[in-house]
């Protein structure tokens, strides 16, 4: 049903669209996924050429955030933006080599003027290290692990206080705080890597990736054969540890510790902390933007707090709960030098350092 983009923007500001769907992601699957434009019908026509049909529909119910987005930040004057970003498939394309993939200097300039004017921070599946390395920027948090290593500037946040939550002070002499809901897990982690790379060495294609707190096996590679043999023996590893499960991403299994803590969960303790924050003490508008199937989950946050803009970014139409689309990060890009430019005339621009 097309909808105008006034009606649609009153409805999400209110977030009227029917939160019964919040249990629908479940449907996303794999397969789903990677057979897109792969098969062919009578009439000579490709899977791929329809889904440019579904697409368009698509957009009725996902519209870009660049044809909306003069209307989306007209709704944010006089209250402060918070901007959150995944990495792989956002700011990076998808790459078969995951070492190899390398953000451009464009992008790099556009999250740097982004996070000058609004907190940023990048929550990505990667190693906390890892995604900093490929980055190179100090103005922008970083939670890696799927939100369960955070990094950022000192603050007392009394809901989150504890044995999680650390202080660390780096060469120079600034003092940091570290967020690790899942640090009694580190010595299982290490053991279950190394069985892993023992059971599917053999594997061709197979890769093995250590991102701190959770392991991804990526199977890009991996002929379709081989597939359920690389399956069966990552989930016979995990018959021994049954305090951790698998996730599925794009041509990845992610194991991770059984803790209630996901991007979602990583979400709000940052939404926390920019609310928080001295320039900051009144209604932030987060904007979310993420590809995969675990940025649902701070999709899902999103949704049930009823604000915020939760934007996927796909080619393809898909199951989501994200409010707008982008198609790829070369749409990204444009849409966060779009933002860097924003002028909110109801205030001065706000310079925050953040780390």
């Amino acid at each position: 049903m097309i909808r105008s983009h006034i009606a649609r923007l009153t409805k999400i500001m209110r977030f009227e669209r029917p939160i019964a769907d919040l249990e629908d992601i479940e449907s996303i699957t794999k397969s789903k996924h990677d057979t897109i434009g792969l098969q062919k019908d009578g009439n000579d026509k490709t899977v791929k050429e329809k889904d440019s049909s579904c697409y368009t529909s698509w957009l009725n119910e996902h519209p870009s955030a660049l044809s909306c987005f003069q209307a989306m930040l007209s709704t944010t004057k006089g209250r402060r933006i918070v901007v959150f970003l995944d990495y792989d498939g956002t700011l990076s394309p998808i790459v078969n080599d995951p070492d190899l993939a390398f953000m451009s200097e464009p992008m790099r300039l556009a999250v740097r003027e982004v996070a000058n004017r609004f907190p940023t921070a990048i929550i990505s599946g990667r190693s906390r290290h890892k995604v900093s390395n490929f980055v190179k920027l100090d103005e922008v948090y970083y939670a890696g692990s799927h939100g369960m290593d955070i990094i950022g500037p000192p603050r007392q946040l009394n809901k989150y206080d504890g044995k999680y939550q650390s202080q660390i002070t780096d060469g120079k002499g600034n003092q940091y705080i570290v967020f690790q809901p899942a640090q009694e897990f580190l010595p299982v982690i290490k053991e279950i890597l190394a069985e892993m790379e023992k059971v599917t060495s053999d594997i061709k294609g197979s890769m093995i990736e250590d991102n701190g707190f959770c392991i991804s096996v990526h199977y890009r590679h991996v002929h379709q054969q081989d597939y359920d043999t690389l399956q069966e023996r990552v989930q016979l590893v995990l018959r021994n540890w049954p305090e951790f499960h698998i996730t599925e991403g794009k041509k990845v299994m992610e194991i991770r510790p059984s803790i209630k803590w996901d991007k979602g969960d990583a979400l709000k303790y940052l939404l926390e902390t920019f609310s928080n924050m001295s320039n900051y003490d009144e209604d932030v508008i987060p904007i979310y933007l993420g590809d995969d199937r675990t940025d649902e989950d701070a999709f899902k946050v999103l949704r049930s707090m009823g604000i915020g803009y939760p934007i996927i970014v796909s080619s393809e139409p898909r199951e989501t709960l994200a409010l707008y689309s982008l198609r790829d990060p070369k749409e990204v890009l444009y849409f966060l030098t779009s933002l860097a430019k924003w002028k909110d005339p109801t205030r001065s621009p706000v310079k925050v350092q953040l780390i």
